[in-house]
Formats: C-alpha cells, sequence, structure tokens
C-alpha cells in the first residue's frame, strides 16, 4: 500500500473542502478520532456525521491551505491552516496538524488533531 500516494489524495480532497468526502472515502469503518479539545468519534459513521454537521455550519471558506505531508510508515501527519466564516458569523481559524495512522488496506483507522 503507498500510504504517501494516499495521504497526498485524501490531504488534496480536504484542500479543496471536500472534508466530508474525504472521510467517506479514506476512513476505515472502525476509524476513531481525537483531537485537542478532548473530543473523540468512534466509527466512520460518527465522524461523517460530525463533519456534515461542521460543513453544514460554514457560510464561507476564506481559506483552506495544505502547507506539508509527512509520512513514515503507515503514519502520515499534515499540516494545515483553515480559515471559515459560520453561518452564526463566528470565525473558525485553525493552523493543525492531522496525524493519521493506516490500515494494511489503505484506509485510515486513526485520526488525531493537533495544535500547531
Amino acid at each position: 500500500m503507498d500510504i504517501r500516494a494516499l495521504a497526498t489524495e485524501m490531504d488534496s480532497i480536504v484542500a479543496q473542502g471536500a472534508i466530508v468526502e474525504a472521510v467517506e472515502k479514506y476512513f476505515a469503518e472502525n476509524a476513531n478520532t481525537s483531537d485537542y479539545n478532548q473530543v473523540t468519534t468512534a466509527g466512520k459513521a460518527q465522524m461523517v456525521e460530525k463533519m456534515r454537521g461542521f460543513a453544514d455550519a460554514i457560510a464561507k471558506v476564506n481559506g483552506i491551505e495544505l502547507h506539508r505531508t509527512i509520512v513514515d510508515g503507515n503514519v502520515s501527519a499534515s499540516e494545515f491552516t483553515f480559515d471559515f466564516l459560520m453561518k452564526d458569523d463566528s470565525k473558525v481559524y485553525w493552523h493543525e496538524i492531522i496525524r493519521r495512522i493506516w490500515n494494511d488496506e489503505g484506509q485510515v483507522i486513526h485520526e488525531e488533531y493537533f495544535n500547531a
């Protein structure tokens, strides 16, 4: 499995703003996530639901920038800056590292977010 190619493909989809689609395509059914605010998901379905809710709350994408992707074995780390205006007029500006662990079938089994 070429994790570098898969991580690059997934990051390209995310950078285009298609976050839900990236989760649907690359997450294993039993994948889990955690972030620096101690928010977790268990299973692909829960993550898709979370991302749909988030995407539906976005009024405007000011920018999504992929800075770099690093791969070591079955682990990838991608640095992104996300800049959104939300429908409630709040602003979301995240500079984060997304670490993913991939299984032998080329699916994400764990994704963790770190504040950069």
